[in-house]
């Protein structure tokens, strides 16, 4: 093709403007596996050896249309389910499964950032001490000449595990269950950590927003695998 912009590539662009713009307004209404490559460590925690104002967003990973995601909501009755109300009771527009759904977009688009040295997407989904956390594995990752690659192939259960309201400020735990193949590759080109295989990993992520800010984002304020 010459003399003209791929139309492959507006029809992208746009694709992913939608999905950008659906995920933050989503959260705006507001094992055949094997193990993990190391006992303890997860590809997301910065504590790991290796990579455990507003910004333009990049393109979601590709997703389902229909999410086939099993969510778990607690009962009103219990703590965590008159918390929710409680939220709800200040952000009438909250819905539990749909900010399940946002926060799935949400897992997806930082877990493929962090793994592509995305500093402005973390920036602007992270609190700043997530990010502080984040963007230094990012940088001990770059200086030793590694490469990551991680895949979501799967999203298997999101459920709400906790939740809080201080004053205005609400807190949501999520529990995420996903098949991933993460993996590290030197500067010479070999796996340095991880392999090319589906592993069945759990994550515990917290998200905060103020439901009185006039920002929709929930942002990220705590990371841990189960």
């Amino acid at each position: 093709m010459s003399g003209g912009f791929p139309v492959d590539l507006i029809l992208f662009a746009m694709v992913a403007a939608f999905l950008v713009l659906r995920l933050r307004s989503v959260l705006g209404r507001r094992t055949g596996y094997e193990r993990p490559p190391r006992e303890g460590t997860h590809p997301y925690d910065p504590r790991a050896p290796r990579p455990a104002g507003e910004a333009e967003l990049p393109e979601l990973p590709p997703a389902a249309a229909a999410s086939t995601t099993r969510h778990v909501v607690p009962d009103p009755r219990t703590p965590t389910g008159q918390a929710l109300g409680r939220i709800k009771g200040v952000d009438p527009s909250f819905e539990p499964n749909a900010f399940l759904n946002g926060a799935e977009a949400a897992f997806r688009m930082v877990v493929d950032a962090f793994a592509r040295g995305d500093r402005e997407t973390l920036r602007a989904l992270l609190a700043d001490d997530v990010y502080g956390g984040f963007e230094g594995a990012i940088t001990a990752r770059e200086q030793a000449g590694e490469t990551q690659r991680s895949e979501v192939r799967a999203m298997q259960e999101a459920g709400i595990e906790a939740a809080d309201l201080r004053g205005t400020v609400a807190d949501v735990t999520v529990r995420f269950v996903s098949d991933q193949i993460n993996l590290t590759t030197a500067s010479d080109g070999s796996i340095s950590a991880g392999a090319e295989a589906v592993t069945e990993l759990t994550d515990i992520w917290t998200f905060q927003r103020d439901l009185r800010s006039s920002d929709p984002t929930w942002r990220l304020t705590a990371t841990r695998s189960a």
